[in-house]
């Protein structure tokens, strides 16, 4: 499969390279352009592009930029694409978004910004050193499990797919309305977790329930 990411951060990275392990093309894209991604074309040996060549490139799409830059995804070049939200919503970093603070999931504002793509919420709630690290054959005693979230079934079917093909197990904890409970500072954000506790946790969750900030960081 080819898989567009915008951004590349560490997460965009670990994904980038576990996912070229796995056999896929990856294209990488930053909103400072391709030359600035010369290291990381020498280390991963991946494609990189601008951002509007990942959209186009990809049959899947993984976004992996700072919250606060949610409104500029190119909604028009990412239509009719399956579009992995990987994004978080750090108040100190990306500042406060209104629409957030009204109770909207991060998202399910995504899904707003991009009307005509199907959001699957996805690689948020791990750490990217577990990403790079942690993958394991299926059925290993000690393979951990990843949530997603999003409302179109075959798109989600697609993201889990390439979850599992990674070393990730898979939790579905449903509808994007529902990615609230793997965001930021959740029990089960950044958290390893096998798939029966990764369930468990994601189940038991209440609004009200947060971690200490930055506590999932070991």
């Amino acid at each position: 499969m080819q898989v567009g990411i915008i951004g590349a951060g560490f997460i965009a990275r670990a994904l980038a390279q576990n996912l070229l392990r796995a056999g896929h093309a990856v294209m990488l894209s930053n909103s400072r352009g391709p030359q600035s991604l010369r290291s990381t074309v020498a280390s991963l040996k991946c494609k990189v592009g601008t951002v509007e060549e990942a959209a186009a490139f990809g049959e899947v799409v993984a976004v992996a930029i700072p919250m606060s830059a949610w409104r500029e995804l190119p909604a028009d070049a990412l239509a009719g694409k399956v579009v992995i939200d990987i994004m978080n919503h750090y108040p100190e970093r990306d500042g406060p978004i209104a629409e957030l603070e009204g109770g909207l999931g991060t998202s399910e504002l995504i899904a707003k910004q991009l009307p005509q793509s199907r959001v699957v919420k996805a690689f948020n709630a791990i750490m990217a050193n577990d990403l790079q690290n942690n993958p394991r054959p299926a059925g290993a005693p000690d393979r951990k499990a990843l949530p997603i979230a999003g409302d179109d079934a075959g798109a989600k079917a697609q993201v889990a797919k390439l979850v599992e093909e990674i070393g990730f197990d898979v939790v579905d904890a449903g509808p994007l309305a529902e990615g609230w409970r793997f965001e930021r500072a959740r029990p089960a954000y950044c958290v390893p977790m096998d798939q029966a506790t990764l369930a468990a946790t994601l189940a038991a969750t209440q609004r009200d329930a947060f971690m200490g900030e930055y506590s999932w960081r070991r």
